[in-house]
């Protein structure tokens, strides 16, 4: 019978027993480091292996969930700076059509002198 091999950040180390092969990875995606990926789902058997699996996809969409968070958060920021321009814009515009209303009510009423 072989034993399954852990992989522990570069250092391979043999396991005994008949427990599945864990790997850690380094994070691609800004996972924590230290993150224990089961082979497969259906291999949890202890209910502490339960417990670290509900814990650890916990933290993932907790992360996934502040990454979301952050990005609506920056494109709102966007969207508010770029309403904020529009409206400086049109108040110039307006301001420079009540000015002309102006002039023109002021070219065409007839004067009374």
């Amino acid at each position: 019978m072989q034993e399954p091999v852990m992989a522990v950040t570069g250092d391979e180390t043999a396991a005994t027993g008949d427990m599945p092969t864990y790997q850690i990875r380094a994070p691609a995606t800004g996972l924590p480091q230290g993150v224990v990926m089961a082979a497969s789902p259906g291999s949890l058997h202890s209910p502490q292996q339960v417990a670290e699996e509900a814990t650890r996809k916990r933290e993932l969409r907790l992360m996934k969930n502040r990454e979301a968070a952050k990005e609506c958060r920056r494109r709102k920021k966007e969207y508010v700076k770029c309403l904020e321009s529009r409206v400086a814009v049109l108040e110039v515009q307006n301001k420079k059509l009540i000015e002309e209303l102006e002039t023109l009510k002021d070219i065409c009423s007839p004067k009374t002198d």
